[in-house]
């Protein structure tokens, strides 16, 4: 049966319960290098966004705090090369292995034989969607259907600001992660969910920006080319927002208020761009995992059980609440 990753309940690294998905793979792993150092091999997407830039940073920094062996690969956006370097890790005989599917379907050949191999596999940021959800500890990730709920909330919340030519309709273009990746897949349907609740809310057009910046500007051009009647723009990242927003300008339009834009990440350049206006609501995705995959590799290689999901704890901003976090912002 297909793991359920929608209904997850939000656990924080102080407080997640280790009461499920018993590890039978740490059972028969070394827990380490002869001398105790722990080897593990990471396979990140890219670095397609500053969400990711600074995802890799803190897997990266917390290895190295810790004492833990990295062996990083970035698999530029392709499932072949994160494949391919998932391989390389079983040769290599890692302890544990973590990678950021590029897509959810296609690695159950590839996870078959991390399990044969008796090396355990942690998924981070993104889901898989196998038959056996066995061939993986854990995911440790944001609840992506969630985030996408949020800014369908805030928009029927706002519908009537969001109807910026007073036509009675609120016509939303998306701009849509990678094809086939879990954010774009669950972001899109938790969206949909809820602006359902309002039959004047309405998607006019979706299509993907692949999370890049150039992607989403160039889509957002496309957009503006062929509809005058733009209300709203649902970016799946900050990075696409940020692209639609030169976009926009370029057309002589003013972002946030000619067009109104959500986005999800919550990165510093998306954070600022909502201070100053050009952004009207962001939801949260932290990418700050290193702590909480460095910890859950440790306990599976020790025997422990781990929940068979981990989520993340995230917020939303409003532009003021965003002026009042910036200082601070760690990404």
């Amino acid at each position: 049966m297909k793991k359920t990753l929608v209904a997850a309940t939000a656990i924080s690294l102080s407080t997640f319960a280790l009461t499920s998905c018993g590890s039978s793979n740490a059972e028969s792993g070394s827990g380490g290098d002869d001398d105790g150092t722990i080897t593990m091999g990471f396979a990140q997407v890219g670095a397609e966004s500053g969400w990711r830039t600074a995802n890799t940073k803190s897997i990266q920094e917390t290895a190295e705090a810790e004492g833990i062996d990295l062996k990083f690969t970035d698999a530029q956006g392709k499932q072949e090369n994160q494949i391919q370097a998932i391989r390389s890790y079983i040769q290599q005989k890692v302890d544990v292995i973590a990678f950021s599917p590029v897509v959810e379907t296609g690695f159950d050949a590839v996870l078959q034989e991390a399990k044969a191999a008796g090396i355990p596999v942690i998924l981070t940021d993104r889901a898989v969607d196998v038959e056996d959800t066995s061939l993986y500890e854990t995911f440790l990730g944001s609840d992506f259907v969630l985030e996408g709920e949020k800014a369908g909330e805030w928009l029927v919340e706002n519908a009537k600001e969001a109807d910026v030519d007073g036509d009675g309709t609120v016509n939303v273009v998306q701009l849509e992660g990678t094809t086939g990746a879990a954010p774009a897949i669950d972001r899109a349907e938790g969206f949909a969910d809820k602006i359902a609740a309002d039959d004047t809310i309405e998607v006019t057009a979706s299509q993907t920006g692949d999370f890049t910046r150039d992607g989403g500007k160039q889509v957002m051009e496309s957009f503006l080319q062929s509809d005058d009647s733009i209300d709203v723009v649902f970016a799946h990242n900050d990075d696409m927002g940020l692209g639609a927003i030169e976009a926009i300008e370029a057309a002589g339009l003013e972002p946030g208020k000619d067009i109104q834009i959500i986005t999800i990440d919550a990165v510093k350049d998306g954070m600022q761009a909502l201070a100053d206006g050009k952004i009207n609501y962001i939801v949260e995705c932290n990418p700050l995992l290193g702590p909480q995959l460095m910890d859950l590799a440790k306990k599976v290689l020790d025997g422990e059980e781990v929940p068979e999901r981990v989520v993340t704890e995230e917020s939303a901003f409003t532009q003021e609440q965003a002026k009042e976090v910036l200082p601070d912002r760690q990404y």
